[in-house]
């Protein structure tokens, strides 16, 4: 991939919910909820602090995450739909 986000920004797939229910129902597209759970695709170097040091990101690539519903900006990069999400907007790692 040709892409490299800026300060603590994280470029994340996200992955997608099932499309039935437990019953078998069949949920459309129009119907699901935003996903908010996604892996890291690439990570910016970090913000710059007041001092002029840069913090580091506390998420790396490949890390499984979840995120709040609706941050971030969608975008399509190498035919692929992906969302760029500031670090802050990460509620957690998956293990």
């Amino acid at each position: 991939m040709k892409f490299k986000p800026l300060h603590d920004k994280i470029l994340v797939k996200t992955l997608e919910n099932t499309e039935k229910t437990k019953g078998g129902i069949i949920i459309p597209d129009t119907a699901k909820e935003k996903p908010s759970e996604g892996e890291v695709v690439a990570v910016g170097p970090g913000a710059i602090n007041n001092e002029g040091k840069r913090n580091t990101l506390d998420v790396k690539e490949g890390d499984k995450i979840l995120f709040s519903k609706y941050s971030g900006d969608e975008v399509k990069i190498d035919g692929q739909d992906l969302i760029i999400i500031k670090e802050e907007d990460v509620i957690g790692i998956l293990n």
